[in-house]
């Protein structure tokens, strides 16, 4: 493996794949935020510290290479350039936060990039696990596997009344954070987003963007995950987490069959419309082109589309954000120049694959 590898493959191996639910649901995330005793917490510990727990982390993944997740490749957050950050932040193997603010912090990765191990973010370690479709429960269970191989190796700190203990007073207890990434276009063009999303909060759950807080939600691409980890057991929270995905997903279907029925020949032209934008555009923004994304997914799940697979749709929403275009592109680019570059990136893209599956 190598840097290289993490930064030009759009796809992850993980997303090629299909799982439960996948026409709706994106992907199923785990992260654990753990900490070891005897030490400060980020926001305070020095830079002794620091570099302390990354030779650990180090060690750990020259150790960890018989598993049946394979070799964790080991990088450096303070060695990687200010792009090849951001492209693995597009890509979700590492958050915003270790990308720009981390001191002396890394990650560990795996060969299929579902497992991320980031050291030295809000917290000393934590560990992320991504699958497929709806499969939280399978994406806990890889979660423990690696906690548990930590925990042989070093002492958490923990509290047998409050559980693990963490640097946001949000994480204590189980230390869990468990989210799900969804694509609802048919809840937003039917305008019933506004209704739900003060129902998920009341029911101790958040709905925020494609990267997480604070982000927007690009392409009608939502991450809902659990606000509680004390307090509740790890199944608990899985558990719940579950039961509201699966009534929004049953929400966005019978809103995808109304508009299919009420307003067939309106969604069908919104669908081709939004084809003909990414198949002929010379120039298209970020926003624009996940929205057209979104679109033309929308038409392949409801059947208006049959040239085209839902992978595509997943490769081109990483590979045309302003990170990785400047990656494919070998250096820095103007706002403009990366949006003529999308749009030729896209443009060349859809080609490929209609001459792949012999489309119109």
């Amino acid at each position: 493996m190598s840097l290289e590898k993490f930064l030009n493959q759009a796809v992850c191996s993980w997303m090629s794949s299909e799982g439960p639910d996948s026409d709706i649901i994106l992907s199923s995330r785990i992260r654990l935020a753990r900490n070891l005793r005897n030490y400060k917490f980020p926001t305070l510990f020095s830079n002794e510290e620091a570099r302390e727990l990354v030779s650990k982390a180090k060690k750990i993944s020259e150790e960890e290479t018989d598993r049946d997740f394979g070799q964790l490749e080991f990088l450096e957050i303070d060695g990687l350039k200010a792009l090849e950050k951001r492209v693995l932040v597009e890509k979700h193997l590492i958050s915003p936060r270790l990308a720009e603010n981390a001191t002396h912090g890394a990650v560990l990765l795996s060969e299929k990039e579902d497992i991320s191990i980031m050291i030295n973010e809000e917290d000393h370690i934590r560990i992320q696990c991504l699958f497929p479709g709806l499969q939280l429960n399978e994406a806990l269970e890889r979660a423990n596997e690696i906690d548990n191989i930590l925990e042989a190796k070093v002492d958490y700190a923990y509290d047998e009344q409050l559980g693990y203990m963490t640097s946001c007073p949000t994480n204590v207890g189980t230390g869990l954070r468990a989210s799900v990434m969804v694509h609802l276009p048919a809840l937003i063009h039917t305008h019933q987003m506004n209704r739900i999303i003060p129902a998920i909060n009341q029911l101790g759950l958040v709905v925020r963007g494609i990267y997480g807080e604070g982000s927007e939600a690009l392409g009608n691409i939502f991450q809902i995950s659990n606000q509680i980890t004390l307090g509740k057991s790890e199944e608990d929270i899985i558990n719940d987490l579950i039961s509201v995905v699966q009534q929004i997903v049953a929400q966005e279907r019978a809103a995808r069959e109304a508009l299919v029925k009420t307003a067939n020949i309106q969604l069908e032209d919104r669908v081709f419309r939004s084809y003909g934008i990414l198949a002929h555009s010379r120039i298209i923004e970020t926003k624009e082109a996940a929205e057209c994304l979104s679109d033309v997914r929308l038409g392949i799940d409801t059947g208006y589309i049959t040239h085209l697979s839902r992978n595509i749709l997943n490769e081109l929403m990483i590979l045309t954000q302003p990170g990785f275009l400047q990656q494919y592109a070998g250096g820095p680019l103007r706002p403009v120049e990366r949006d003529i570059k999308r749009a030729a990136l896209i443009r060349e893209r859809l080609k490929l694959e209609e001459r792949r599956t012999g489309g119109d």
